[in-house]
């Protein structure tokens, strides 16, 4: 039986996670490398933290000593290092096996090509380099296209988009020290995402499908469920069943999908854990997909992924100014962040989550707030309810 699960990463994702625990009658113990980081502060006392950077195999060694099971609130790990702790017998959820192929973005979209999931064309930038004609499936290139690092890139960190041979060229020797990835640029009408748990008996929970809206390549906004049509409901939901199946994945997964204008649905990325894309099941469904991923770990049965409420949208508040923070308490804050705060706690069927980070940056992710409708008539109004939020936030 799972009583403790150690999380590799201790941000707002562990964070969230540490709130969902107590519900499943569970311990959890972070790995992190900052004392300040946000999962820390929900934590009882220091012996559930464990003081060292995610890819320190040592600190993830001590930590699987005291703990049935670990998971992970982020990809930034040394898989071949962790294996030998598997080896002695410590427990990986999702397994070390299913992380593999997706890690490295451009391993990823070969692992996805394989089980037969629509993808964009792509191909290895280090192979062809500036010289690029043709994407891996044989297709003609044609710019632009979109470049990505291989390795640890988040929120738009490490992705360009690359208008000419030229730019690629100049793409390609000023990052020549590392692994890249580059793929066709799809015209989307809409970006997608599913959140789905498989659980160790192989059972499979996807959340309805959502829309997500991005501004300078960081998600700004959810709105779940999305407003597609069926058959394009249908193949984002399938394209999770098969994904998690195919991996024989453990946990929560977080799946960005592009929805084209006839109706296609594409891949763009999997993340191997609990998603920004997902927040919204904290307040409007059966169960939070953070409740869901531990149920999954710790071998529990799955709960319904069904939302409570008609309608939700999940808001991010981002960082507007680089600050330091003396507390991490809303009333305190510096640069207006406390007052704009407390408007936005005022308005109906709203919660905030103030993550507690003791800074801010631009374009840093603060705190994220989620909306709902309590009735179906109140659906149309969300948008506006939404702008709202974002006008006190950013107001400048």
């Amino acid at each position: 039986m799972v009583k403790r699960v150690g999380v590799i990463g201790g941000g707002q994702l562990a964070w969230m996670m540490a709130a969902e625990a107590a519900k499943l009658d569970l311990e959890l113990m972070v790995q992190t490398p900052s004392l300040d980081d946000p999962a820390v502060a929900r934590l009882l006392g220091t012996h559930f933290v464990v003081q060292g950077a995610v890819d320190d195999v040592g600190a993830t060694a001590e930590m699987a000593s005291s703990c049935d099971v670990i998971t992970f609130e982020n990809e930034f790990v040394d898989l071949k290092a962790l294996g030998h702790l598997a080896k002695l017998g410590h427990r990986f959820y999702p397994t070390l096996k299913s992380l593999k192929p997706l890690l490295d973005k451009y391993e990823q979209r070969q692992f996805l090509q394989e089980i037969g999931l629509p993808v964009p064309g792509f191909a290895d930038l280090s192979a062809v380099g500036a010289a690029l004609t043709h994407w891996e499936n044989g297709d003609a290139v044609e710019f632009p296209v979109v470049v990505k690092t291989r390795r640890n890139g988040y929120d738009g960190q490490g992705t360009f988009v690359v208008r000419s041979p030229e730019t690629l060229q100049e793409i390609c020797e000023k990052l020549a020290h590392q692994p890249l990835l580059v793929e066709e640029f799809v015209p989307f009408v809409k970006e997608l995402a599913a959140i789905a748990t498989r659980s160790v008996s192989g059972d499979v929970a996807v959340y309805p499908i959502v829309e997500t809206q991005q501004e300078d390549q960081v998600c700004r906004r959810v709105i779940a469920p999305a407003e597609i049509s069926a058959t394009a409901r249908d193949r984002s939901m399938a394209i999770a069943q098969t994904l998690l199946e195919k991996l024989e994945g453990v946990g929560t997964y977080g799946i960005e999908l592009f929805l084209t204008a006839d109706d296609r649905v594409l891949v763009n990325e999997v993340a191997p854990r609990t998603h920004n894309s997902g927040h919204f099941t904290i307040e409007t469904c059966v169960a939070s997909q953070f409740e869901q991923h531990l149920r999954a770990v710790a071998d529990l049965p799955l709960a319904p992924a069904k939302m409570t409420v008609p309608a939700a949208i999940m808001v991010n508040l981002l960082g507007f100014e680089s600050v330091d923070f003396e507390s991490t308490q809303p009333d305190s804050l510096k640069g207006g962040y406390g007052d704009r705060l407390n408007k936005i706690c005022a308005l109906p069927h709203t919660q905030v989550h103030w993550y507690g980070k003791m800074a801010s940056r631009p374009g840093r992710k603060l705190a994220h707030v989620t909306l709902w409708a309590m009735e179906s008539e109140e659906v149309p109004t969300l948008g506006d309810r939404a702008k709202q939020i974002e006008k006190i936030w950013y107001e400048s």
